[in-house]
């Protein structure tokens, strides 16, 4: 096998266990689990001793907390419970909230609004009035009573914001705009003096993985910004991160080099010197905001997480300059901070459930602040994925996550092979997660095999691995997942016969297009996915309004192109059932498109089911919602697939239309 695996080895079950069929095996992970384990906990942040973070919960509808650790180390809720951290610039949002010397300012999702926390028992004060302005990534600049941030305002157009890096007043909610002349910014950061901001930005069609701008200007007097100078980048030299050193310099990711790696900016002299080069991503697609691979501490030290083949790994670069690893028990690392010798970041693996960690730089001793979702489970019904690295076409390889499926409880009658589901993350510039993940754990611990695909185009293996997707998208994707099952099932891993696809949003693409223009899947399930792309192309939001100029082709000079990939125009060809699952609210992939796909399938004959949730937008976030849907594609796979679910479900109307 292509990556050493031994087929052998990976069969499941054990010779003690109940010999049921694939599909069929009785799981401890239920549903209702599955969708309690939602709840995750993200963006840590310090101010002195107080330890903030974000919550979400999904049994309340998905809201998000910020809660706080205080010197007795126990996490109590930071402002009434009824608001929700969240904000919806660029409409993936992130970078909710931030707090300085017991200021604490967030966005509220309902209304859009800035608010000023005032504790758990007092309501928040709004600080900003316009629904119609968007903020995201704040940095209090107290000395200026005023916090800075990114501003994305609808005033004049919805579908064509302006953005900016605005100051808002605490005292009256005036915003001022602070630096435009670009379509999107991110990270603005005040130097340590409060004299100096830095920020990245870019244009159209660049996304801020392809090429962005460091530019540092100086804060005047008055508060205004002045004198920018581009420190690094361009169009095709994406920089991410920025962070302040106590010396005065700014460190931040580029991968000009090919990878995401860290350098240092030296004011004066514009010295740029590489801080750790390695071979390995310290950086990701900059969908939201907040997000943190980069930090330094008082003495120095930086720390950074960088992403390799096997799992995310945490460096230091000493104040000497040499570098080390420091081993840390986890295969996902995010919302890196650094101070007083330790860093503190979220830490996730296929069988360790997400947790705050504080790691000493010095002897790698870890100790875990807060679990948001405490794994109870027993590890021998968890499947532990292992990366493969399997031949597609044109003569190259591309990877996955594989997990076998797992259940010490049961074994499969001897010869059977298992179903397998191919996943296929969204974005598509993205990358598939290696955290642990119930509702993969749900379809393992059943007897399905998964494999999770990272195809040409994902991040975390360089930016040649990623430019793979540039005017390729609904190809080279649509290549490597039908690449990965085909492979699988050569090693005796997976049953060519019970093929299935599923996925979210561009992974839903690739889930249609793979049911569409290719036969090899018996079934598949679309999660708000994509079926038109001109409807993209012409319709979506501004951030990705450019985005499908470089990984389809400049629309619409390319028209054609655009209507060849889409399947809403080939739906005659599909030839197996499909799932259809869409959000009624959805801005990103509007439900008329899932509708189309549907009808055109009732129209020609195809088996198909469709489920569209209310007052669900691009992802479900309401439990009810989240676990009709994994019970409907359970019971989907089941009749389509040949075999009797252990659950008591309610299972879903499968139309078979007659022409």
């Amino acid at each position: 096998a292509a990556a050493g695996l031994d087929p052998k080895a990976l069969s499941p079950g054990m010779s003690t266990a109940q010999t049921l069929p694939y599909g069929s095996w009785p799981s401890p992970i239920t549903l209702d689990q599955v969708v309690a384990a939602g709840k995750g906990a993200f963006s840590p942040w310090l101010d002195g001793e107080d330890l903030y973070l974000l919550e979400s919960r999904p049994a309340d509808a998905g809201r998000v907390m910020i809660i706080r650790r205080g010197p007795d180390g126990t996490f109590r809720d930071a402002i009434p419970v009824g608001s929700n951290v969240r904000t919806r610039v660029h409409e993936y949002g992130g970078g909710a909230y931030t707090v300085k010397d017991g200021v604490l300012v967030f966005s509220n999702f309902a209304d859009n609004l800035l608010y000023r926390g005032n504790g758990p028992d007092a309501a928040p004060t709004a600080i900003t009035a316009s629904s119609a302005q968007r903020f995201a990534d704040p940095v209090l600049d107290l000395a200026r009573d005023r916090v800075i941030a990114i501003l994305e305002d609808h005033t004049l157009s919805d579908s064509d914001p302006v953005n900016a890096v605005a100051a808002v007043s605490l005292a009256d909610g005036t915003v001022t705009t602070l630096v435009g002349g670009h379509e999107f910014f991110a990270n603005p950061r005040l130097d340590p003096t409060g004299s100096r901001l830095a920020w990245i930005c870019w244009d159209r069609p660049e996304m801020p993985w392809d090429g962005t701008w460091l530019v540092v200007g100086d804060i005047a007097a008055d508060g205004s910004v002045s004198n920018q100078r581009v420190v690094a980048g361009g169009r095709d030299e994406a920089v991410l991160d920025p962070v302040w050193a106590p010396d005065g310099s700014l460190l931040f990711l580029s991968d000009r080099t090919g990878w995401w790696n860290a350098y240092r900016w030296t004011e004066g002299t514009g010295a740029i010197d590489a801080l750790a080069p390695m071979e390995a991503d310290c950086g990701d697609a900059l969908w939201v905001f907040g997000l943190r691979w980069l930090g330094v501490d008082a003495d120095g030290t930086v720390a950074l997480v960088a992403r390799t083949h096997t799992g995310d790994q945490l460096h230091v670069v000493e104040p000497g300059g040499r570098t080390r690893h420091v081993p840390v028990d986890g295969t996902e690392l995010g919302g890196l901070l650094v101070t007083g010798g330790a860093a503190l970041l979220t830490v996730a693996g296929p069988v360790r459930a997400s947790a705050l960690v504080r790691v000493d730089l010095a002897s790698g001793t870890a100790d875990e602040l807060y679990v948001a979702s405490p794994l109870t489970l027993d590890p021998a019904y968890l499947s532990t994925p292992r990366l493969v690295e399997f031949p597609t076409e044109r003569g190259r390889t591309a990877f996955g996550w594989y997990y076998p499926p797992t259940n010490s409880d049961a074994a499969a009658p001897a010869g059977e092979l298992p179903p397998l589901v191919v996943m296929s993350h969204g974005g598509p510039t993205s990358n598939a997660s290696t955290g642990l993940d119930l509702s993969t754990q749900a379809f393992t611990s059943r007897g399905f095999a998964v494999v999770d695909v990272d195809y040409g185009g994902s991040t975390g293996y360089g930016r040649a691995y990623r430019n793979r997707l540039r005017d390729q998208w609904g190809v080279v994707d649509l290549e490597d997942c039908c690449a990965a099952a085909t492979w699988l099932a050569s090693q005796g891993l997976a049953d060519p016969a019970r093929l299935t696809i599923r996925g979210g949003s561009a992974g839903g693409y690739t889930t249609l297009s793979a049911l569409t223009f290719r036969d090899l899947f018996a079934a598949g399930a679309s999660y708000f996915g994509v079926g038109d792309l001109e409807a993209l192309a012409k319709f979506t939001h501004k951030f990705e309004s450019r985005y499908l100029d470089l990984i389809v082709g400049p629309y619409p000079a390319m028209v054609e192109r655009y209507r060849d990939l889409s399947p809403i125009h080939a739906v005659g060809r599909i030839s197996c059932p499909v799932l259809v699952l869409q959000g009624e609210d959805d801005k990103i992939v509007p439900k008329e498109q899932a509708e189309e796909i549907v009808d055109a399938m009732a129209e020609r004959g195809i088996p198909h089911a469709y489920l569209l949730f209310p007052e669900e937008g691009h992802g479900f976030r309401k439990p009810e919602n989240r676990r009709r849907a994994l019970e409907a594609e359970l019971s989907f796979y089941a009749q389509v697939l040949g075999f009797e679910l252990a659950d008591a479900i309610e299972p879903i109307e499968l139309v078979r239309p007659v022409r």
